[in-house]
């Protein structure tokens, strides 16, 4: 008789995986958006989907543009913010075609009005796509200037119940010190919230990390580039760098 495989349990039933635009370029040629990243991305959470885990995404613009960059070629901070959310929003829209063409149902929602290409984000809206087994891509940040995407993945975070947010960076974790620059970096396993912004660990802005700790959401900070690694995240195997109200706890 046949052995029955094991069918793995994921750790979470909800989450927010937050990317960053620079995510989607390719690495080599600089292009905004490689159509082969696109695909894995795809893939991977497609395999997550079915697991049965419910998928919210918040991503990034820096890959097109950043308010702050504005300021360097003389547009005021407020405007080179809202640039920025609209540059959120083409990669929210390549994110959901890639996704579509896997045969993973999703929906782009944005905090700014745009009815041709998104759906507004009404927090009710979303949890019923959510409920559906959609997949929703979340644009234009917060919908205000001055507030990164992290603080944006936070808040929906918060919204929408996730049980984690998967905070996904080109480092395998939350360094003591920047580890490209001083080989002798530390990795945490484990950190809290309180250590995270006491010590300035430059991983999510302040903001982000407060909004996570009021309202008891974890961060697993991830090396998104790490085959399968969004996967194994969810699966609870030991990946990257886990953020809560526990003491810290080095690799």
């Amino acid at each position: 008789m046949a052995a029955t495989k094991k069918v793995r349990k994921p750790r979470f039933r909800r989450i927010l995986l937050k990317l960053s635009g620079e995510a989607l370029q390719n690495k080599d040629t600089g292009e905004s958006l490689d159509p082969a990243v696109l695909a894995s991305i795809a893939q991977q959470l497609k395999q997550v989907r079915a697991l049965g885990v419910e998928v919210a995404i918040v991503v990034g613009g820096g890959n097109i543009f950043r308010g702050l960059t504005g300021e360097n070629v003389g547009v005021d901070r407020t405007t080179g913010d809202y640039m920025g959310m609209l540059a959120t929003v083409i990669n929210s829209l390549a994110l959901q075609s890639a996704l579509e063409s896997a045969g993973v149902m999703t929906r782009v929602l944005s905090a700014i009005n745009i009815a041709a290409v998104a759906e507004p984000f009404i927090r009710r809206r979303a949890m019923r796509h959510l409920e559906k087994g959609r997949v929703i891509i979340i644009g234009a940040g917060t919908g205000n200037p001055y507030f990164t995407t992290d603080s944006a993945a936070a808040l929906r975070a918060s919204e929408i119940g996730a049980d984690v947010l998967l905070k996904a960076t080109k480092v395998d974790g939350i360094y003591d010190r920047d580890p490209m620059k001083n080989p002798k970096a530390r990795r945490f396993d484990h950190i809290s919230y309180q250590q995270a912004l006491r010590d300035q660990l430059k991983v999510m802005d302040a903001a982000a990390f407060s909004l996570c700790q009021e309202n008891h959401i974890p961060i697993l900070v991830f090396n998104f580039f790490k085959k399968n690694e969004i996967l194994r995240a969810v699966l609870g195997e030991k990946v990257g760098t886990l953020v809560d109200n526990k003491p810290a706890r080095t690799a």
